[in-house]
């Protein structure tokens, strides 16, 4: 009985925190122009299942650090590289994300979740991240 009453205890806090949590938007992809996506939507739709609503990152099967008061965004370079190459048990996003979008998301963390680094990265800093394309092959056969 005691355990059945501890499990609808923690059910009944888990939806209430999930009511909390900010809801995604149904338009994300579907029926709209991917390009007009915003870091917040990005951040909400990707990011947010890892490190968490607040970006306070989480521990328990995995270790989700920090997005929130992160000293390590200080230079736009390092969570742009993170984003585009993963990093441990963060998949990399380069081939999901174009450089706009990864800018966006970036530029979004930066200036949220306690984070007041104002300094824009562009789409095409973060296009100096990505490996340049390998060379075409013009001999015939």
């Amino acid at each position: 009985m005691k355990g059945t009453l501890l499990f609808l205890t923690l059910l009944a806090a888990s939806a209430a925190q999930a009511q909390q949590a900010k809801k995604p938007d149904p338009d994300f992809l579907g029926g709209r122009d991917v390009q007009q996506v915003t870091g917040e939507q990005i951040f909400t739709h990707i990011c947010q299942g890892c490190h968490m609503p607040d970006a306070k990152g989480a521990t328990g099967a995995g270790r989700y650090p920090a997005l929130a008061s992160n000293p390590k965004l200080a230079s736009s370079a390092y969570p742009a590289v993170m984003v585009m190459n993963g990093r441990g048990g963060m998949p990399p996003f380069s081939m999901l994300l174009d450089d706009k979008q990864i800018a966006a998301v970036v530029n979004y963390v930066r200036t949220h979740f306690g984070n007041a680094y104002t300094d824009t990265l562009t789409a095409d800093a973060v296009k100096a991240f990505r490996p340049p394309p390998p060379p075409t092959d013009t001999k015939e056969h």
